[in-house]
């Protein structure tokens, strides 16, 4: 396993802009990118997992993040994340203590227009984009996808393998294709 904490690597992600906190522990080699007009930050103390003996669930692919166009991603505090793609063209939040198991896809946008006259155009002013924001202390289990628009409330469990696509309130699991809520989770503070 390689233990990736290269300074050359978080220079270029101070070329690019990219806001990080302190503790920033990469296993392996990320894609961590903005354009121009985006955001991306992520907090202190983060764990990106890239590596494929990292996360013994077994990761698929280097963790990517992205934010294009005017896409915003804010990384809370305290967050793991193992072979993960999040890419933003609109807004996604991540909230402190949260975990994104292996091979998690969170996208805020379709990537393609879903009218078949502007897919033929290729008219990417067409594709669909809406916020996605993941509270705090949640566990999105591996193999999931989050979809646009998504909303998790904090301290919730995303089951494996789920499809995860509207609101969903604190202290559940959520589970399925698509994905509803399962459980409540009795939390005591």
């Amino acid at each position: 396993m390689l233990k990736f904490k290269s300074n050359y690597f978080k220079v270029f992600m101070k070329l690019n802009k990219v806001q990080y906190g302190k503790d920033l522990n990469m296993i392996g080699l990320p894609v961590i990118f903005k354009q121009k007009n985006a955001e991306l930050s992520i907090g202190n103390n983060c764990t990106i997992k890239s590596d494929f003996l990292s996360n013994l669930v077994g990761l698929y692919q280097r963790t990517i993040i992205v934010a294009r166009e005017e896409g915003k991603i804010h990384i809370g505090n305290n967050v793991g994340i193992s072979g993960a793609t999040i890419y933003s063209k609109a807004l996604i939040e991540i909230g402190d203590y949260t975990n994104i198991g292996g091979n998690v896809k969170i996208l805020d946008h379709d990537f393609h227009p879903i009218e078949a006259e502007a897919r033929k155009m290729n008219d990417m002013k067409m594709v669909r984009k809406r916020p996605i924001k993941i509270g705090q202390n949640v566990f999105v289990g591996c193999n999931s996808i989050i979809l646009k628009g998504t909303e998790i409330g904090d301290n919730s469990v995303v089951g494996a393998g789920s499809v995860v696509s509207g609101k969903f309130p604190a202290n559940v699991v959520i589970a399925g294709n698509p994905a509803r809520v399962i459980k409540e989770l009795n939390i005591t503070k």
